[in-house]
């Protein structure tokens, strides 16, 4: 118990004195898959800081987990539920989540095909919602 105990103090002092910012993407892939069991993930993408990852999920949903200091959230962003605007920098974008407040910000990739990428996985949520409305209405 003691060496589990020593091997994670030193690995977590390593982590932290790395100062890049990376989060351990396989940590994020265990943290979100505890927190939603059922939703399988097909692709992600982190932020340069670190500070991010976005996933996307089957059946086209996107979910988040979000760097807190120290500890992490994940949140399954609903459809309809997230404003996107662009920034200055075409390798990012400006995120409002209405669901969750604590994850709004601006998220910088490492690409601009990164940032394009995510922000179509953000369209696409956003869309199913319009289609699910246009389908509701009574044909004339």
């Amino acid at each position: 118990m003691l060496v589990l105990l020593a091997y994670y103090v030193t690995r977590m002092a390593k982590r932290n004195s790395d100062g890049d910012g990376e989060m351990d993407l396989g940590f994020a892939i265990m943290h979100f898959g505890r927190a939603f069991p059922n939703e399988a993930i097909r692709e992600l993408h982190s932020t340069v800081d670190g500070g991010a990852v976005f996933l996307r999920l089957h059946d086209d949903k996107t979910g988040i987990m979000r760097s807190h200091s120290r500890h992490y959230t994940c949140h399954l962003i609903k459809p309809g539920r997230v404003r996107v605007a662009p920034l200055d920098n075409p390798k990012g974008f400006s995120a409002e989540f209405m669901d969750a407040p604590s994850n709004n910000g601006d998220f910088v990739f490492r690409t601009e095909a990164d940032a394009a990428e995510v922000s179509l996985w953000l369209l696409g949520n956003y869309l199913a919602t319009a289609d699910k409305e246009e389908a509701a209405e009574p044909l004339a």
